[in-house]
C-alpha cells in the first residue's frame, strides 16, 4: 500500500483543497484495494460512457442569486443511475487520512471539511463502485452519467439543492487533476467521486478515478 499524506487542513482555502484531494484519492485507492472486480471484462452500462481529458474548471448553469449558507447534506438522489442514498458524514481517520464510507456500505458520504452542497465551492461526496461481498456499490454506474443529468441533495436545514452535471471524467489515479477538481470556483458546485477503470488483480485496486462535476441550478425548501 502506498504511503498516504498527512491530514488536510479543516478550512476551505485553495491550499486546503489541494491537500484534500491527495488524501481523498489515495484513501479511495486504499479502500478499492479491498474490493474485487465483479467480472474480468468491462461492465455493460445502461447508458453511454463519457470519458474526458483533464478539463478546465467546469462551467454550467449556475444557481441564480447568492450561494446558500452552510448546512450538512443528508440525502443524495441521482435518478439517471437509480441512486437514492442517505449520506454518511466523513471526517479523518486516526492516521490523518480522509475517511471513505465502509467498503460494504450502501451509502455515499460527504467529506465534512469541504463546503456543504449549496455553499460556494466544490462539495465532495464519495462512494464505492463495488464490493466482492455485496456486489455493486452506490456509485457502480457513476461513470455512465451524462452532461445535463440532474442530481439533488437534501440538507439538514430542510432545503434541497438541484445540480446539473457539467462533465463526467475518468482519470488515471497517478495523473489526477487536483486543481480542476478541488480548485476554487465562483459558484456552488458538487463533485461525486468513485473508483473505476481496469481492476488490477495483483494490486487489488482500480486504476482510475471517476469524477462527476456538477453546478447548482436551483434551491428550495422541502415540503
Amino acid at each position: 500500500m502506498r504511503d498516504e499524506p498527512a491530514a488536510p487542513p479543516v478550512h476551505r482555502s485553495r491550499a486546503g483543497r489541494l491537500l484534500l484531494v491527495l488524501a481523498v484519492v489515495l484513501a479511495l485507492a486504499a479502500a478499492g484495494s479491498l474490493a474485487l472486480a465483479l467480472g474480468d471484462g468491462p461492465r455493460t452500462p445502461h447508458r453511454a460512457v463519457t470519458v474526458i481529458a483533464p478539463p478546465a474548471v467546469p462551467t454550467g448553469g449556475v444557481m441564480p442569486g447568492t450561494a446558500l449558507g452552510p448546512s450538512a447534506p443528508v440525502s443524495l438522489d441521482v435518478p439517471a443511475i437509480g441512486v437514492h442514498s442517505s449520506l454518511l458524514r466523513l471526517g479523518l481517520n486516526p492516521d490523518g487520512t480522509v475517511e471513505v464510507p465502509p467498503l460494504e456500505s450502501p451509502e455515499a458520504g460527504w467529506y465534512e471539511n469541504s463546503p456543504t452542497p449549496g455553499e460556494q465551492g466544490p462539495a465532495v461526496i464519495l462512494g464505492h463502485v463495488d464490493s466482492a461481498r455485496t456486489g455493486p456499490g452506490v456509485f457502480y454506474d457513476l461513470r455512465t452519467m451524462l452532461p445535463g443529468d440532474g442530481i439533488t441533495v437534501g440538507r439538514a436545514d430542510g432545503t434541497t439543492v438541484a445540480f446539473r452535471v457539467d462533465q463526467v471524467a475518468t482519470y488515471p489515479k497517478d495523473v489526477f487533476p487536483t486543481a480542476a477538481v478541488y480548485g476554487d470556483i465562483d459558484h456552488a458546485g458538487l463533485r461525486l467521486i468513485t473508483c473505476g477503470g481496469r481492476f488490477d488483480k495483483a494490486a487489488r485496486s482500480y486504476e482510475d478515478n471517476i469524477v462527476v462535476y456538477a453546478s447548482a441550478v436551483s434551491a428550495g425548501q422541502t415540503g
